[in-house]
């Protein structure tokens, strides 16, 4: 009997221990994100984690989600896609994250979708490739505009500039590839004949050679999709060789140090990006002012540096599961999967977000604004 008994209590210290690990686990709920904080790709991932500690700060402050804090694990993957699939791996498996934000690049997304899709693991990406939502995995989703936007309201401005015949170059990267495939798609249905294309080197520091190959086709403006070095090398060259054309840049050139880095040779650049670097310039009654503004005042005082659409991106990751789990029947990954295809009318720093079973963006044309660079700083284009 008193065999019997003994272990009884034993079973009994093992079920409670249990029952305190589970309680303790629930006691936060474990967010991952992965961005590119170090390397040739800080310029996203730096403000993206600065933004989502910010954020998830302020949430807790508030009393979190339903009672409970957030804990938001960082891992820096240098934007090296290796790295992003160990990182993936290890906070799905060990550190048991309800879903993971990021990574900061397209490369680095397609890397470990179908990965977060197998584990049954939501993926809000800050990456911009639209196939990373295309076609849909019921699991992976992202903050960004899509490229076809993208691609259309540069082919809308050019047809009110009246240019027909242009080159386009691109980085040899995800972004680069993918963003050049949508310029070449959409380019026939605005009357844009691409004279020329050329990709190039991700680490490229001159290229003076492709923009002299575009030259010589008499084209009537650039269009170059890509993240630093080239955002920023592409027009110091192209002033260099004295190519007057218009150029335009993706929305990857969001982030003002962009411009200061090319100098001079930036004034004029035309590109698409999302409202927030002229949050104070929309009228009061646009929906996502006074987000923008919040965001960009809140994060400009505590880091001493400029908004970029990247944090926004990081921003927009965030807030978007903390509004899912508030609304979800479950506080699980399921839970929070069903609860992001519901999401409606939702503004944030890219744009309103109307997420559903076919779309995993649930952005619209409206998400983007034609921006240049004047006097050094962002403009409104028109």
């Amino acid at each position: 009997m008193n065999k019997i008994l003994k272990g009884l209590l034993v079973l009994t210290l093992i079920a409670s221990a249990m029952l305190t690990g589970c309680t303790k686990e629930e006691e936060t709920i474990k967010i991952g994100a992965l961005f590119a904080v170090t390397g040739g790709a800080s310029f996203l991932g730096a403000p993206e984690a600065k933004t989502a500690e910010m954020v998830v700060e302020n949430i807790n402050a508030a009393g979190g989600i339903n009672g409970k804090k957030i804990e938001l694990i960082i891992k820096d993957t240098a934007a090296n896609p290796e790295k992003a699939i160990s990182f993936a791996k290890q906070l799905i498996e060990e550190d048991k994250v309800i879903a993971i934000i990021g990574p900061s690049t397209s490369g680095e997304t397609m890397q470990i979708k179908d990965l977060c899709q197998s584990y049954g693991t939501p993926l809000l990406s800050c990456a911009a490739a639209e196939a990373i939502v295309d076609p849909v995995a019921s699991y992976v989703f992202k903050t960004p505009q899509k490229d076809s936007y993208v691609a259309k309201w540069i082919f809308t401005t050019m047809n009110e500039m009246g240019i027909t015949k242009i080159g386009i170059i691109g980085a040899n990267t995800g972004f680069g590839n993918a963003g050049l495939g949508q310029l070449e798609k959409y380019a026939p249905d605005f009357g844009i004949e691409i004279a020329a294309k050329e990709s190039y080197d991700k680490a490229s520091t001159d290229l003076t050679a492709v923009l002299t190959k575009l030259n010589a086709r008499d084209i009537e403006a650039i269009v170059n999709w890509s993240i630093v070095p080239a955002q920023s090398i592409v027009p110091k060259n192209m002033k260099q060789l004295g190519m007057e054309i218009p150029l335009f840049q993706s929305h990857g050139f969001g982030n003002i140090k962009y411009a200061e880095a090319a100098g001079a040779a930036a004034e004029g650049i035309i590109f698409p990006a999302g409202q927030l670097l002229v949050a104070e310039k929309l009228p009061d009654s646009h929906p996502q002012k006074k987000v923008l503004v919040a965001y960009k005042t809140a994060y400009e005082q505590k880091f001493n540096e400029p908004v970029s659409g990247f944090g926004g991106y990081a921003y927009d990751a965030v807030m978007l599961i903390a509004q899912a789990l508030k609304n979800a029947k479950s506080m699980d990954r399921n839970g929070l999967r069903d609860a992001l295809e519901s999401i409606s009318g939702f503004a944030g720093a890219s744009g309103v977000f109307n997420m559903s079973a076919t779309d995993h963006n649930g952005l619209n044309m409206s998400s983007c604004e034609m921006l240049t660079v004047k006097n050094g700083q962002f403009d409104l284009y028109k």
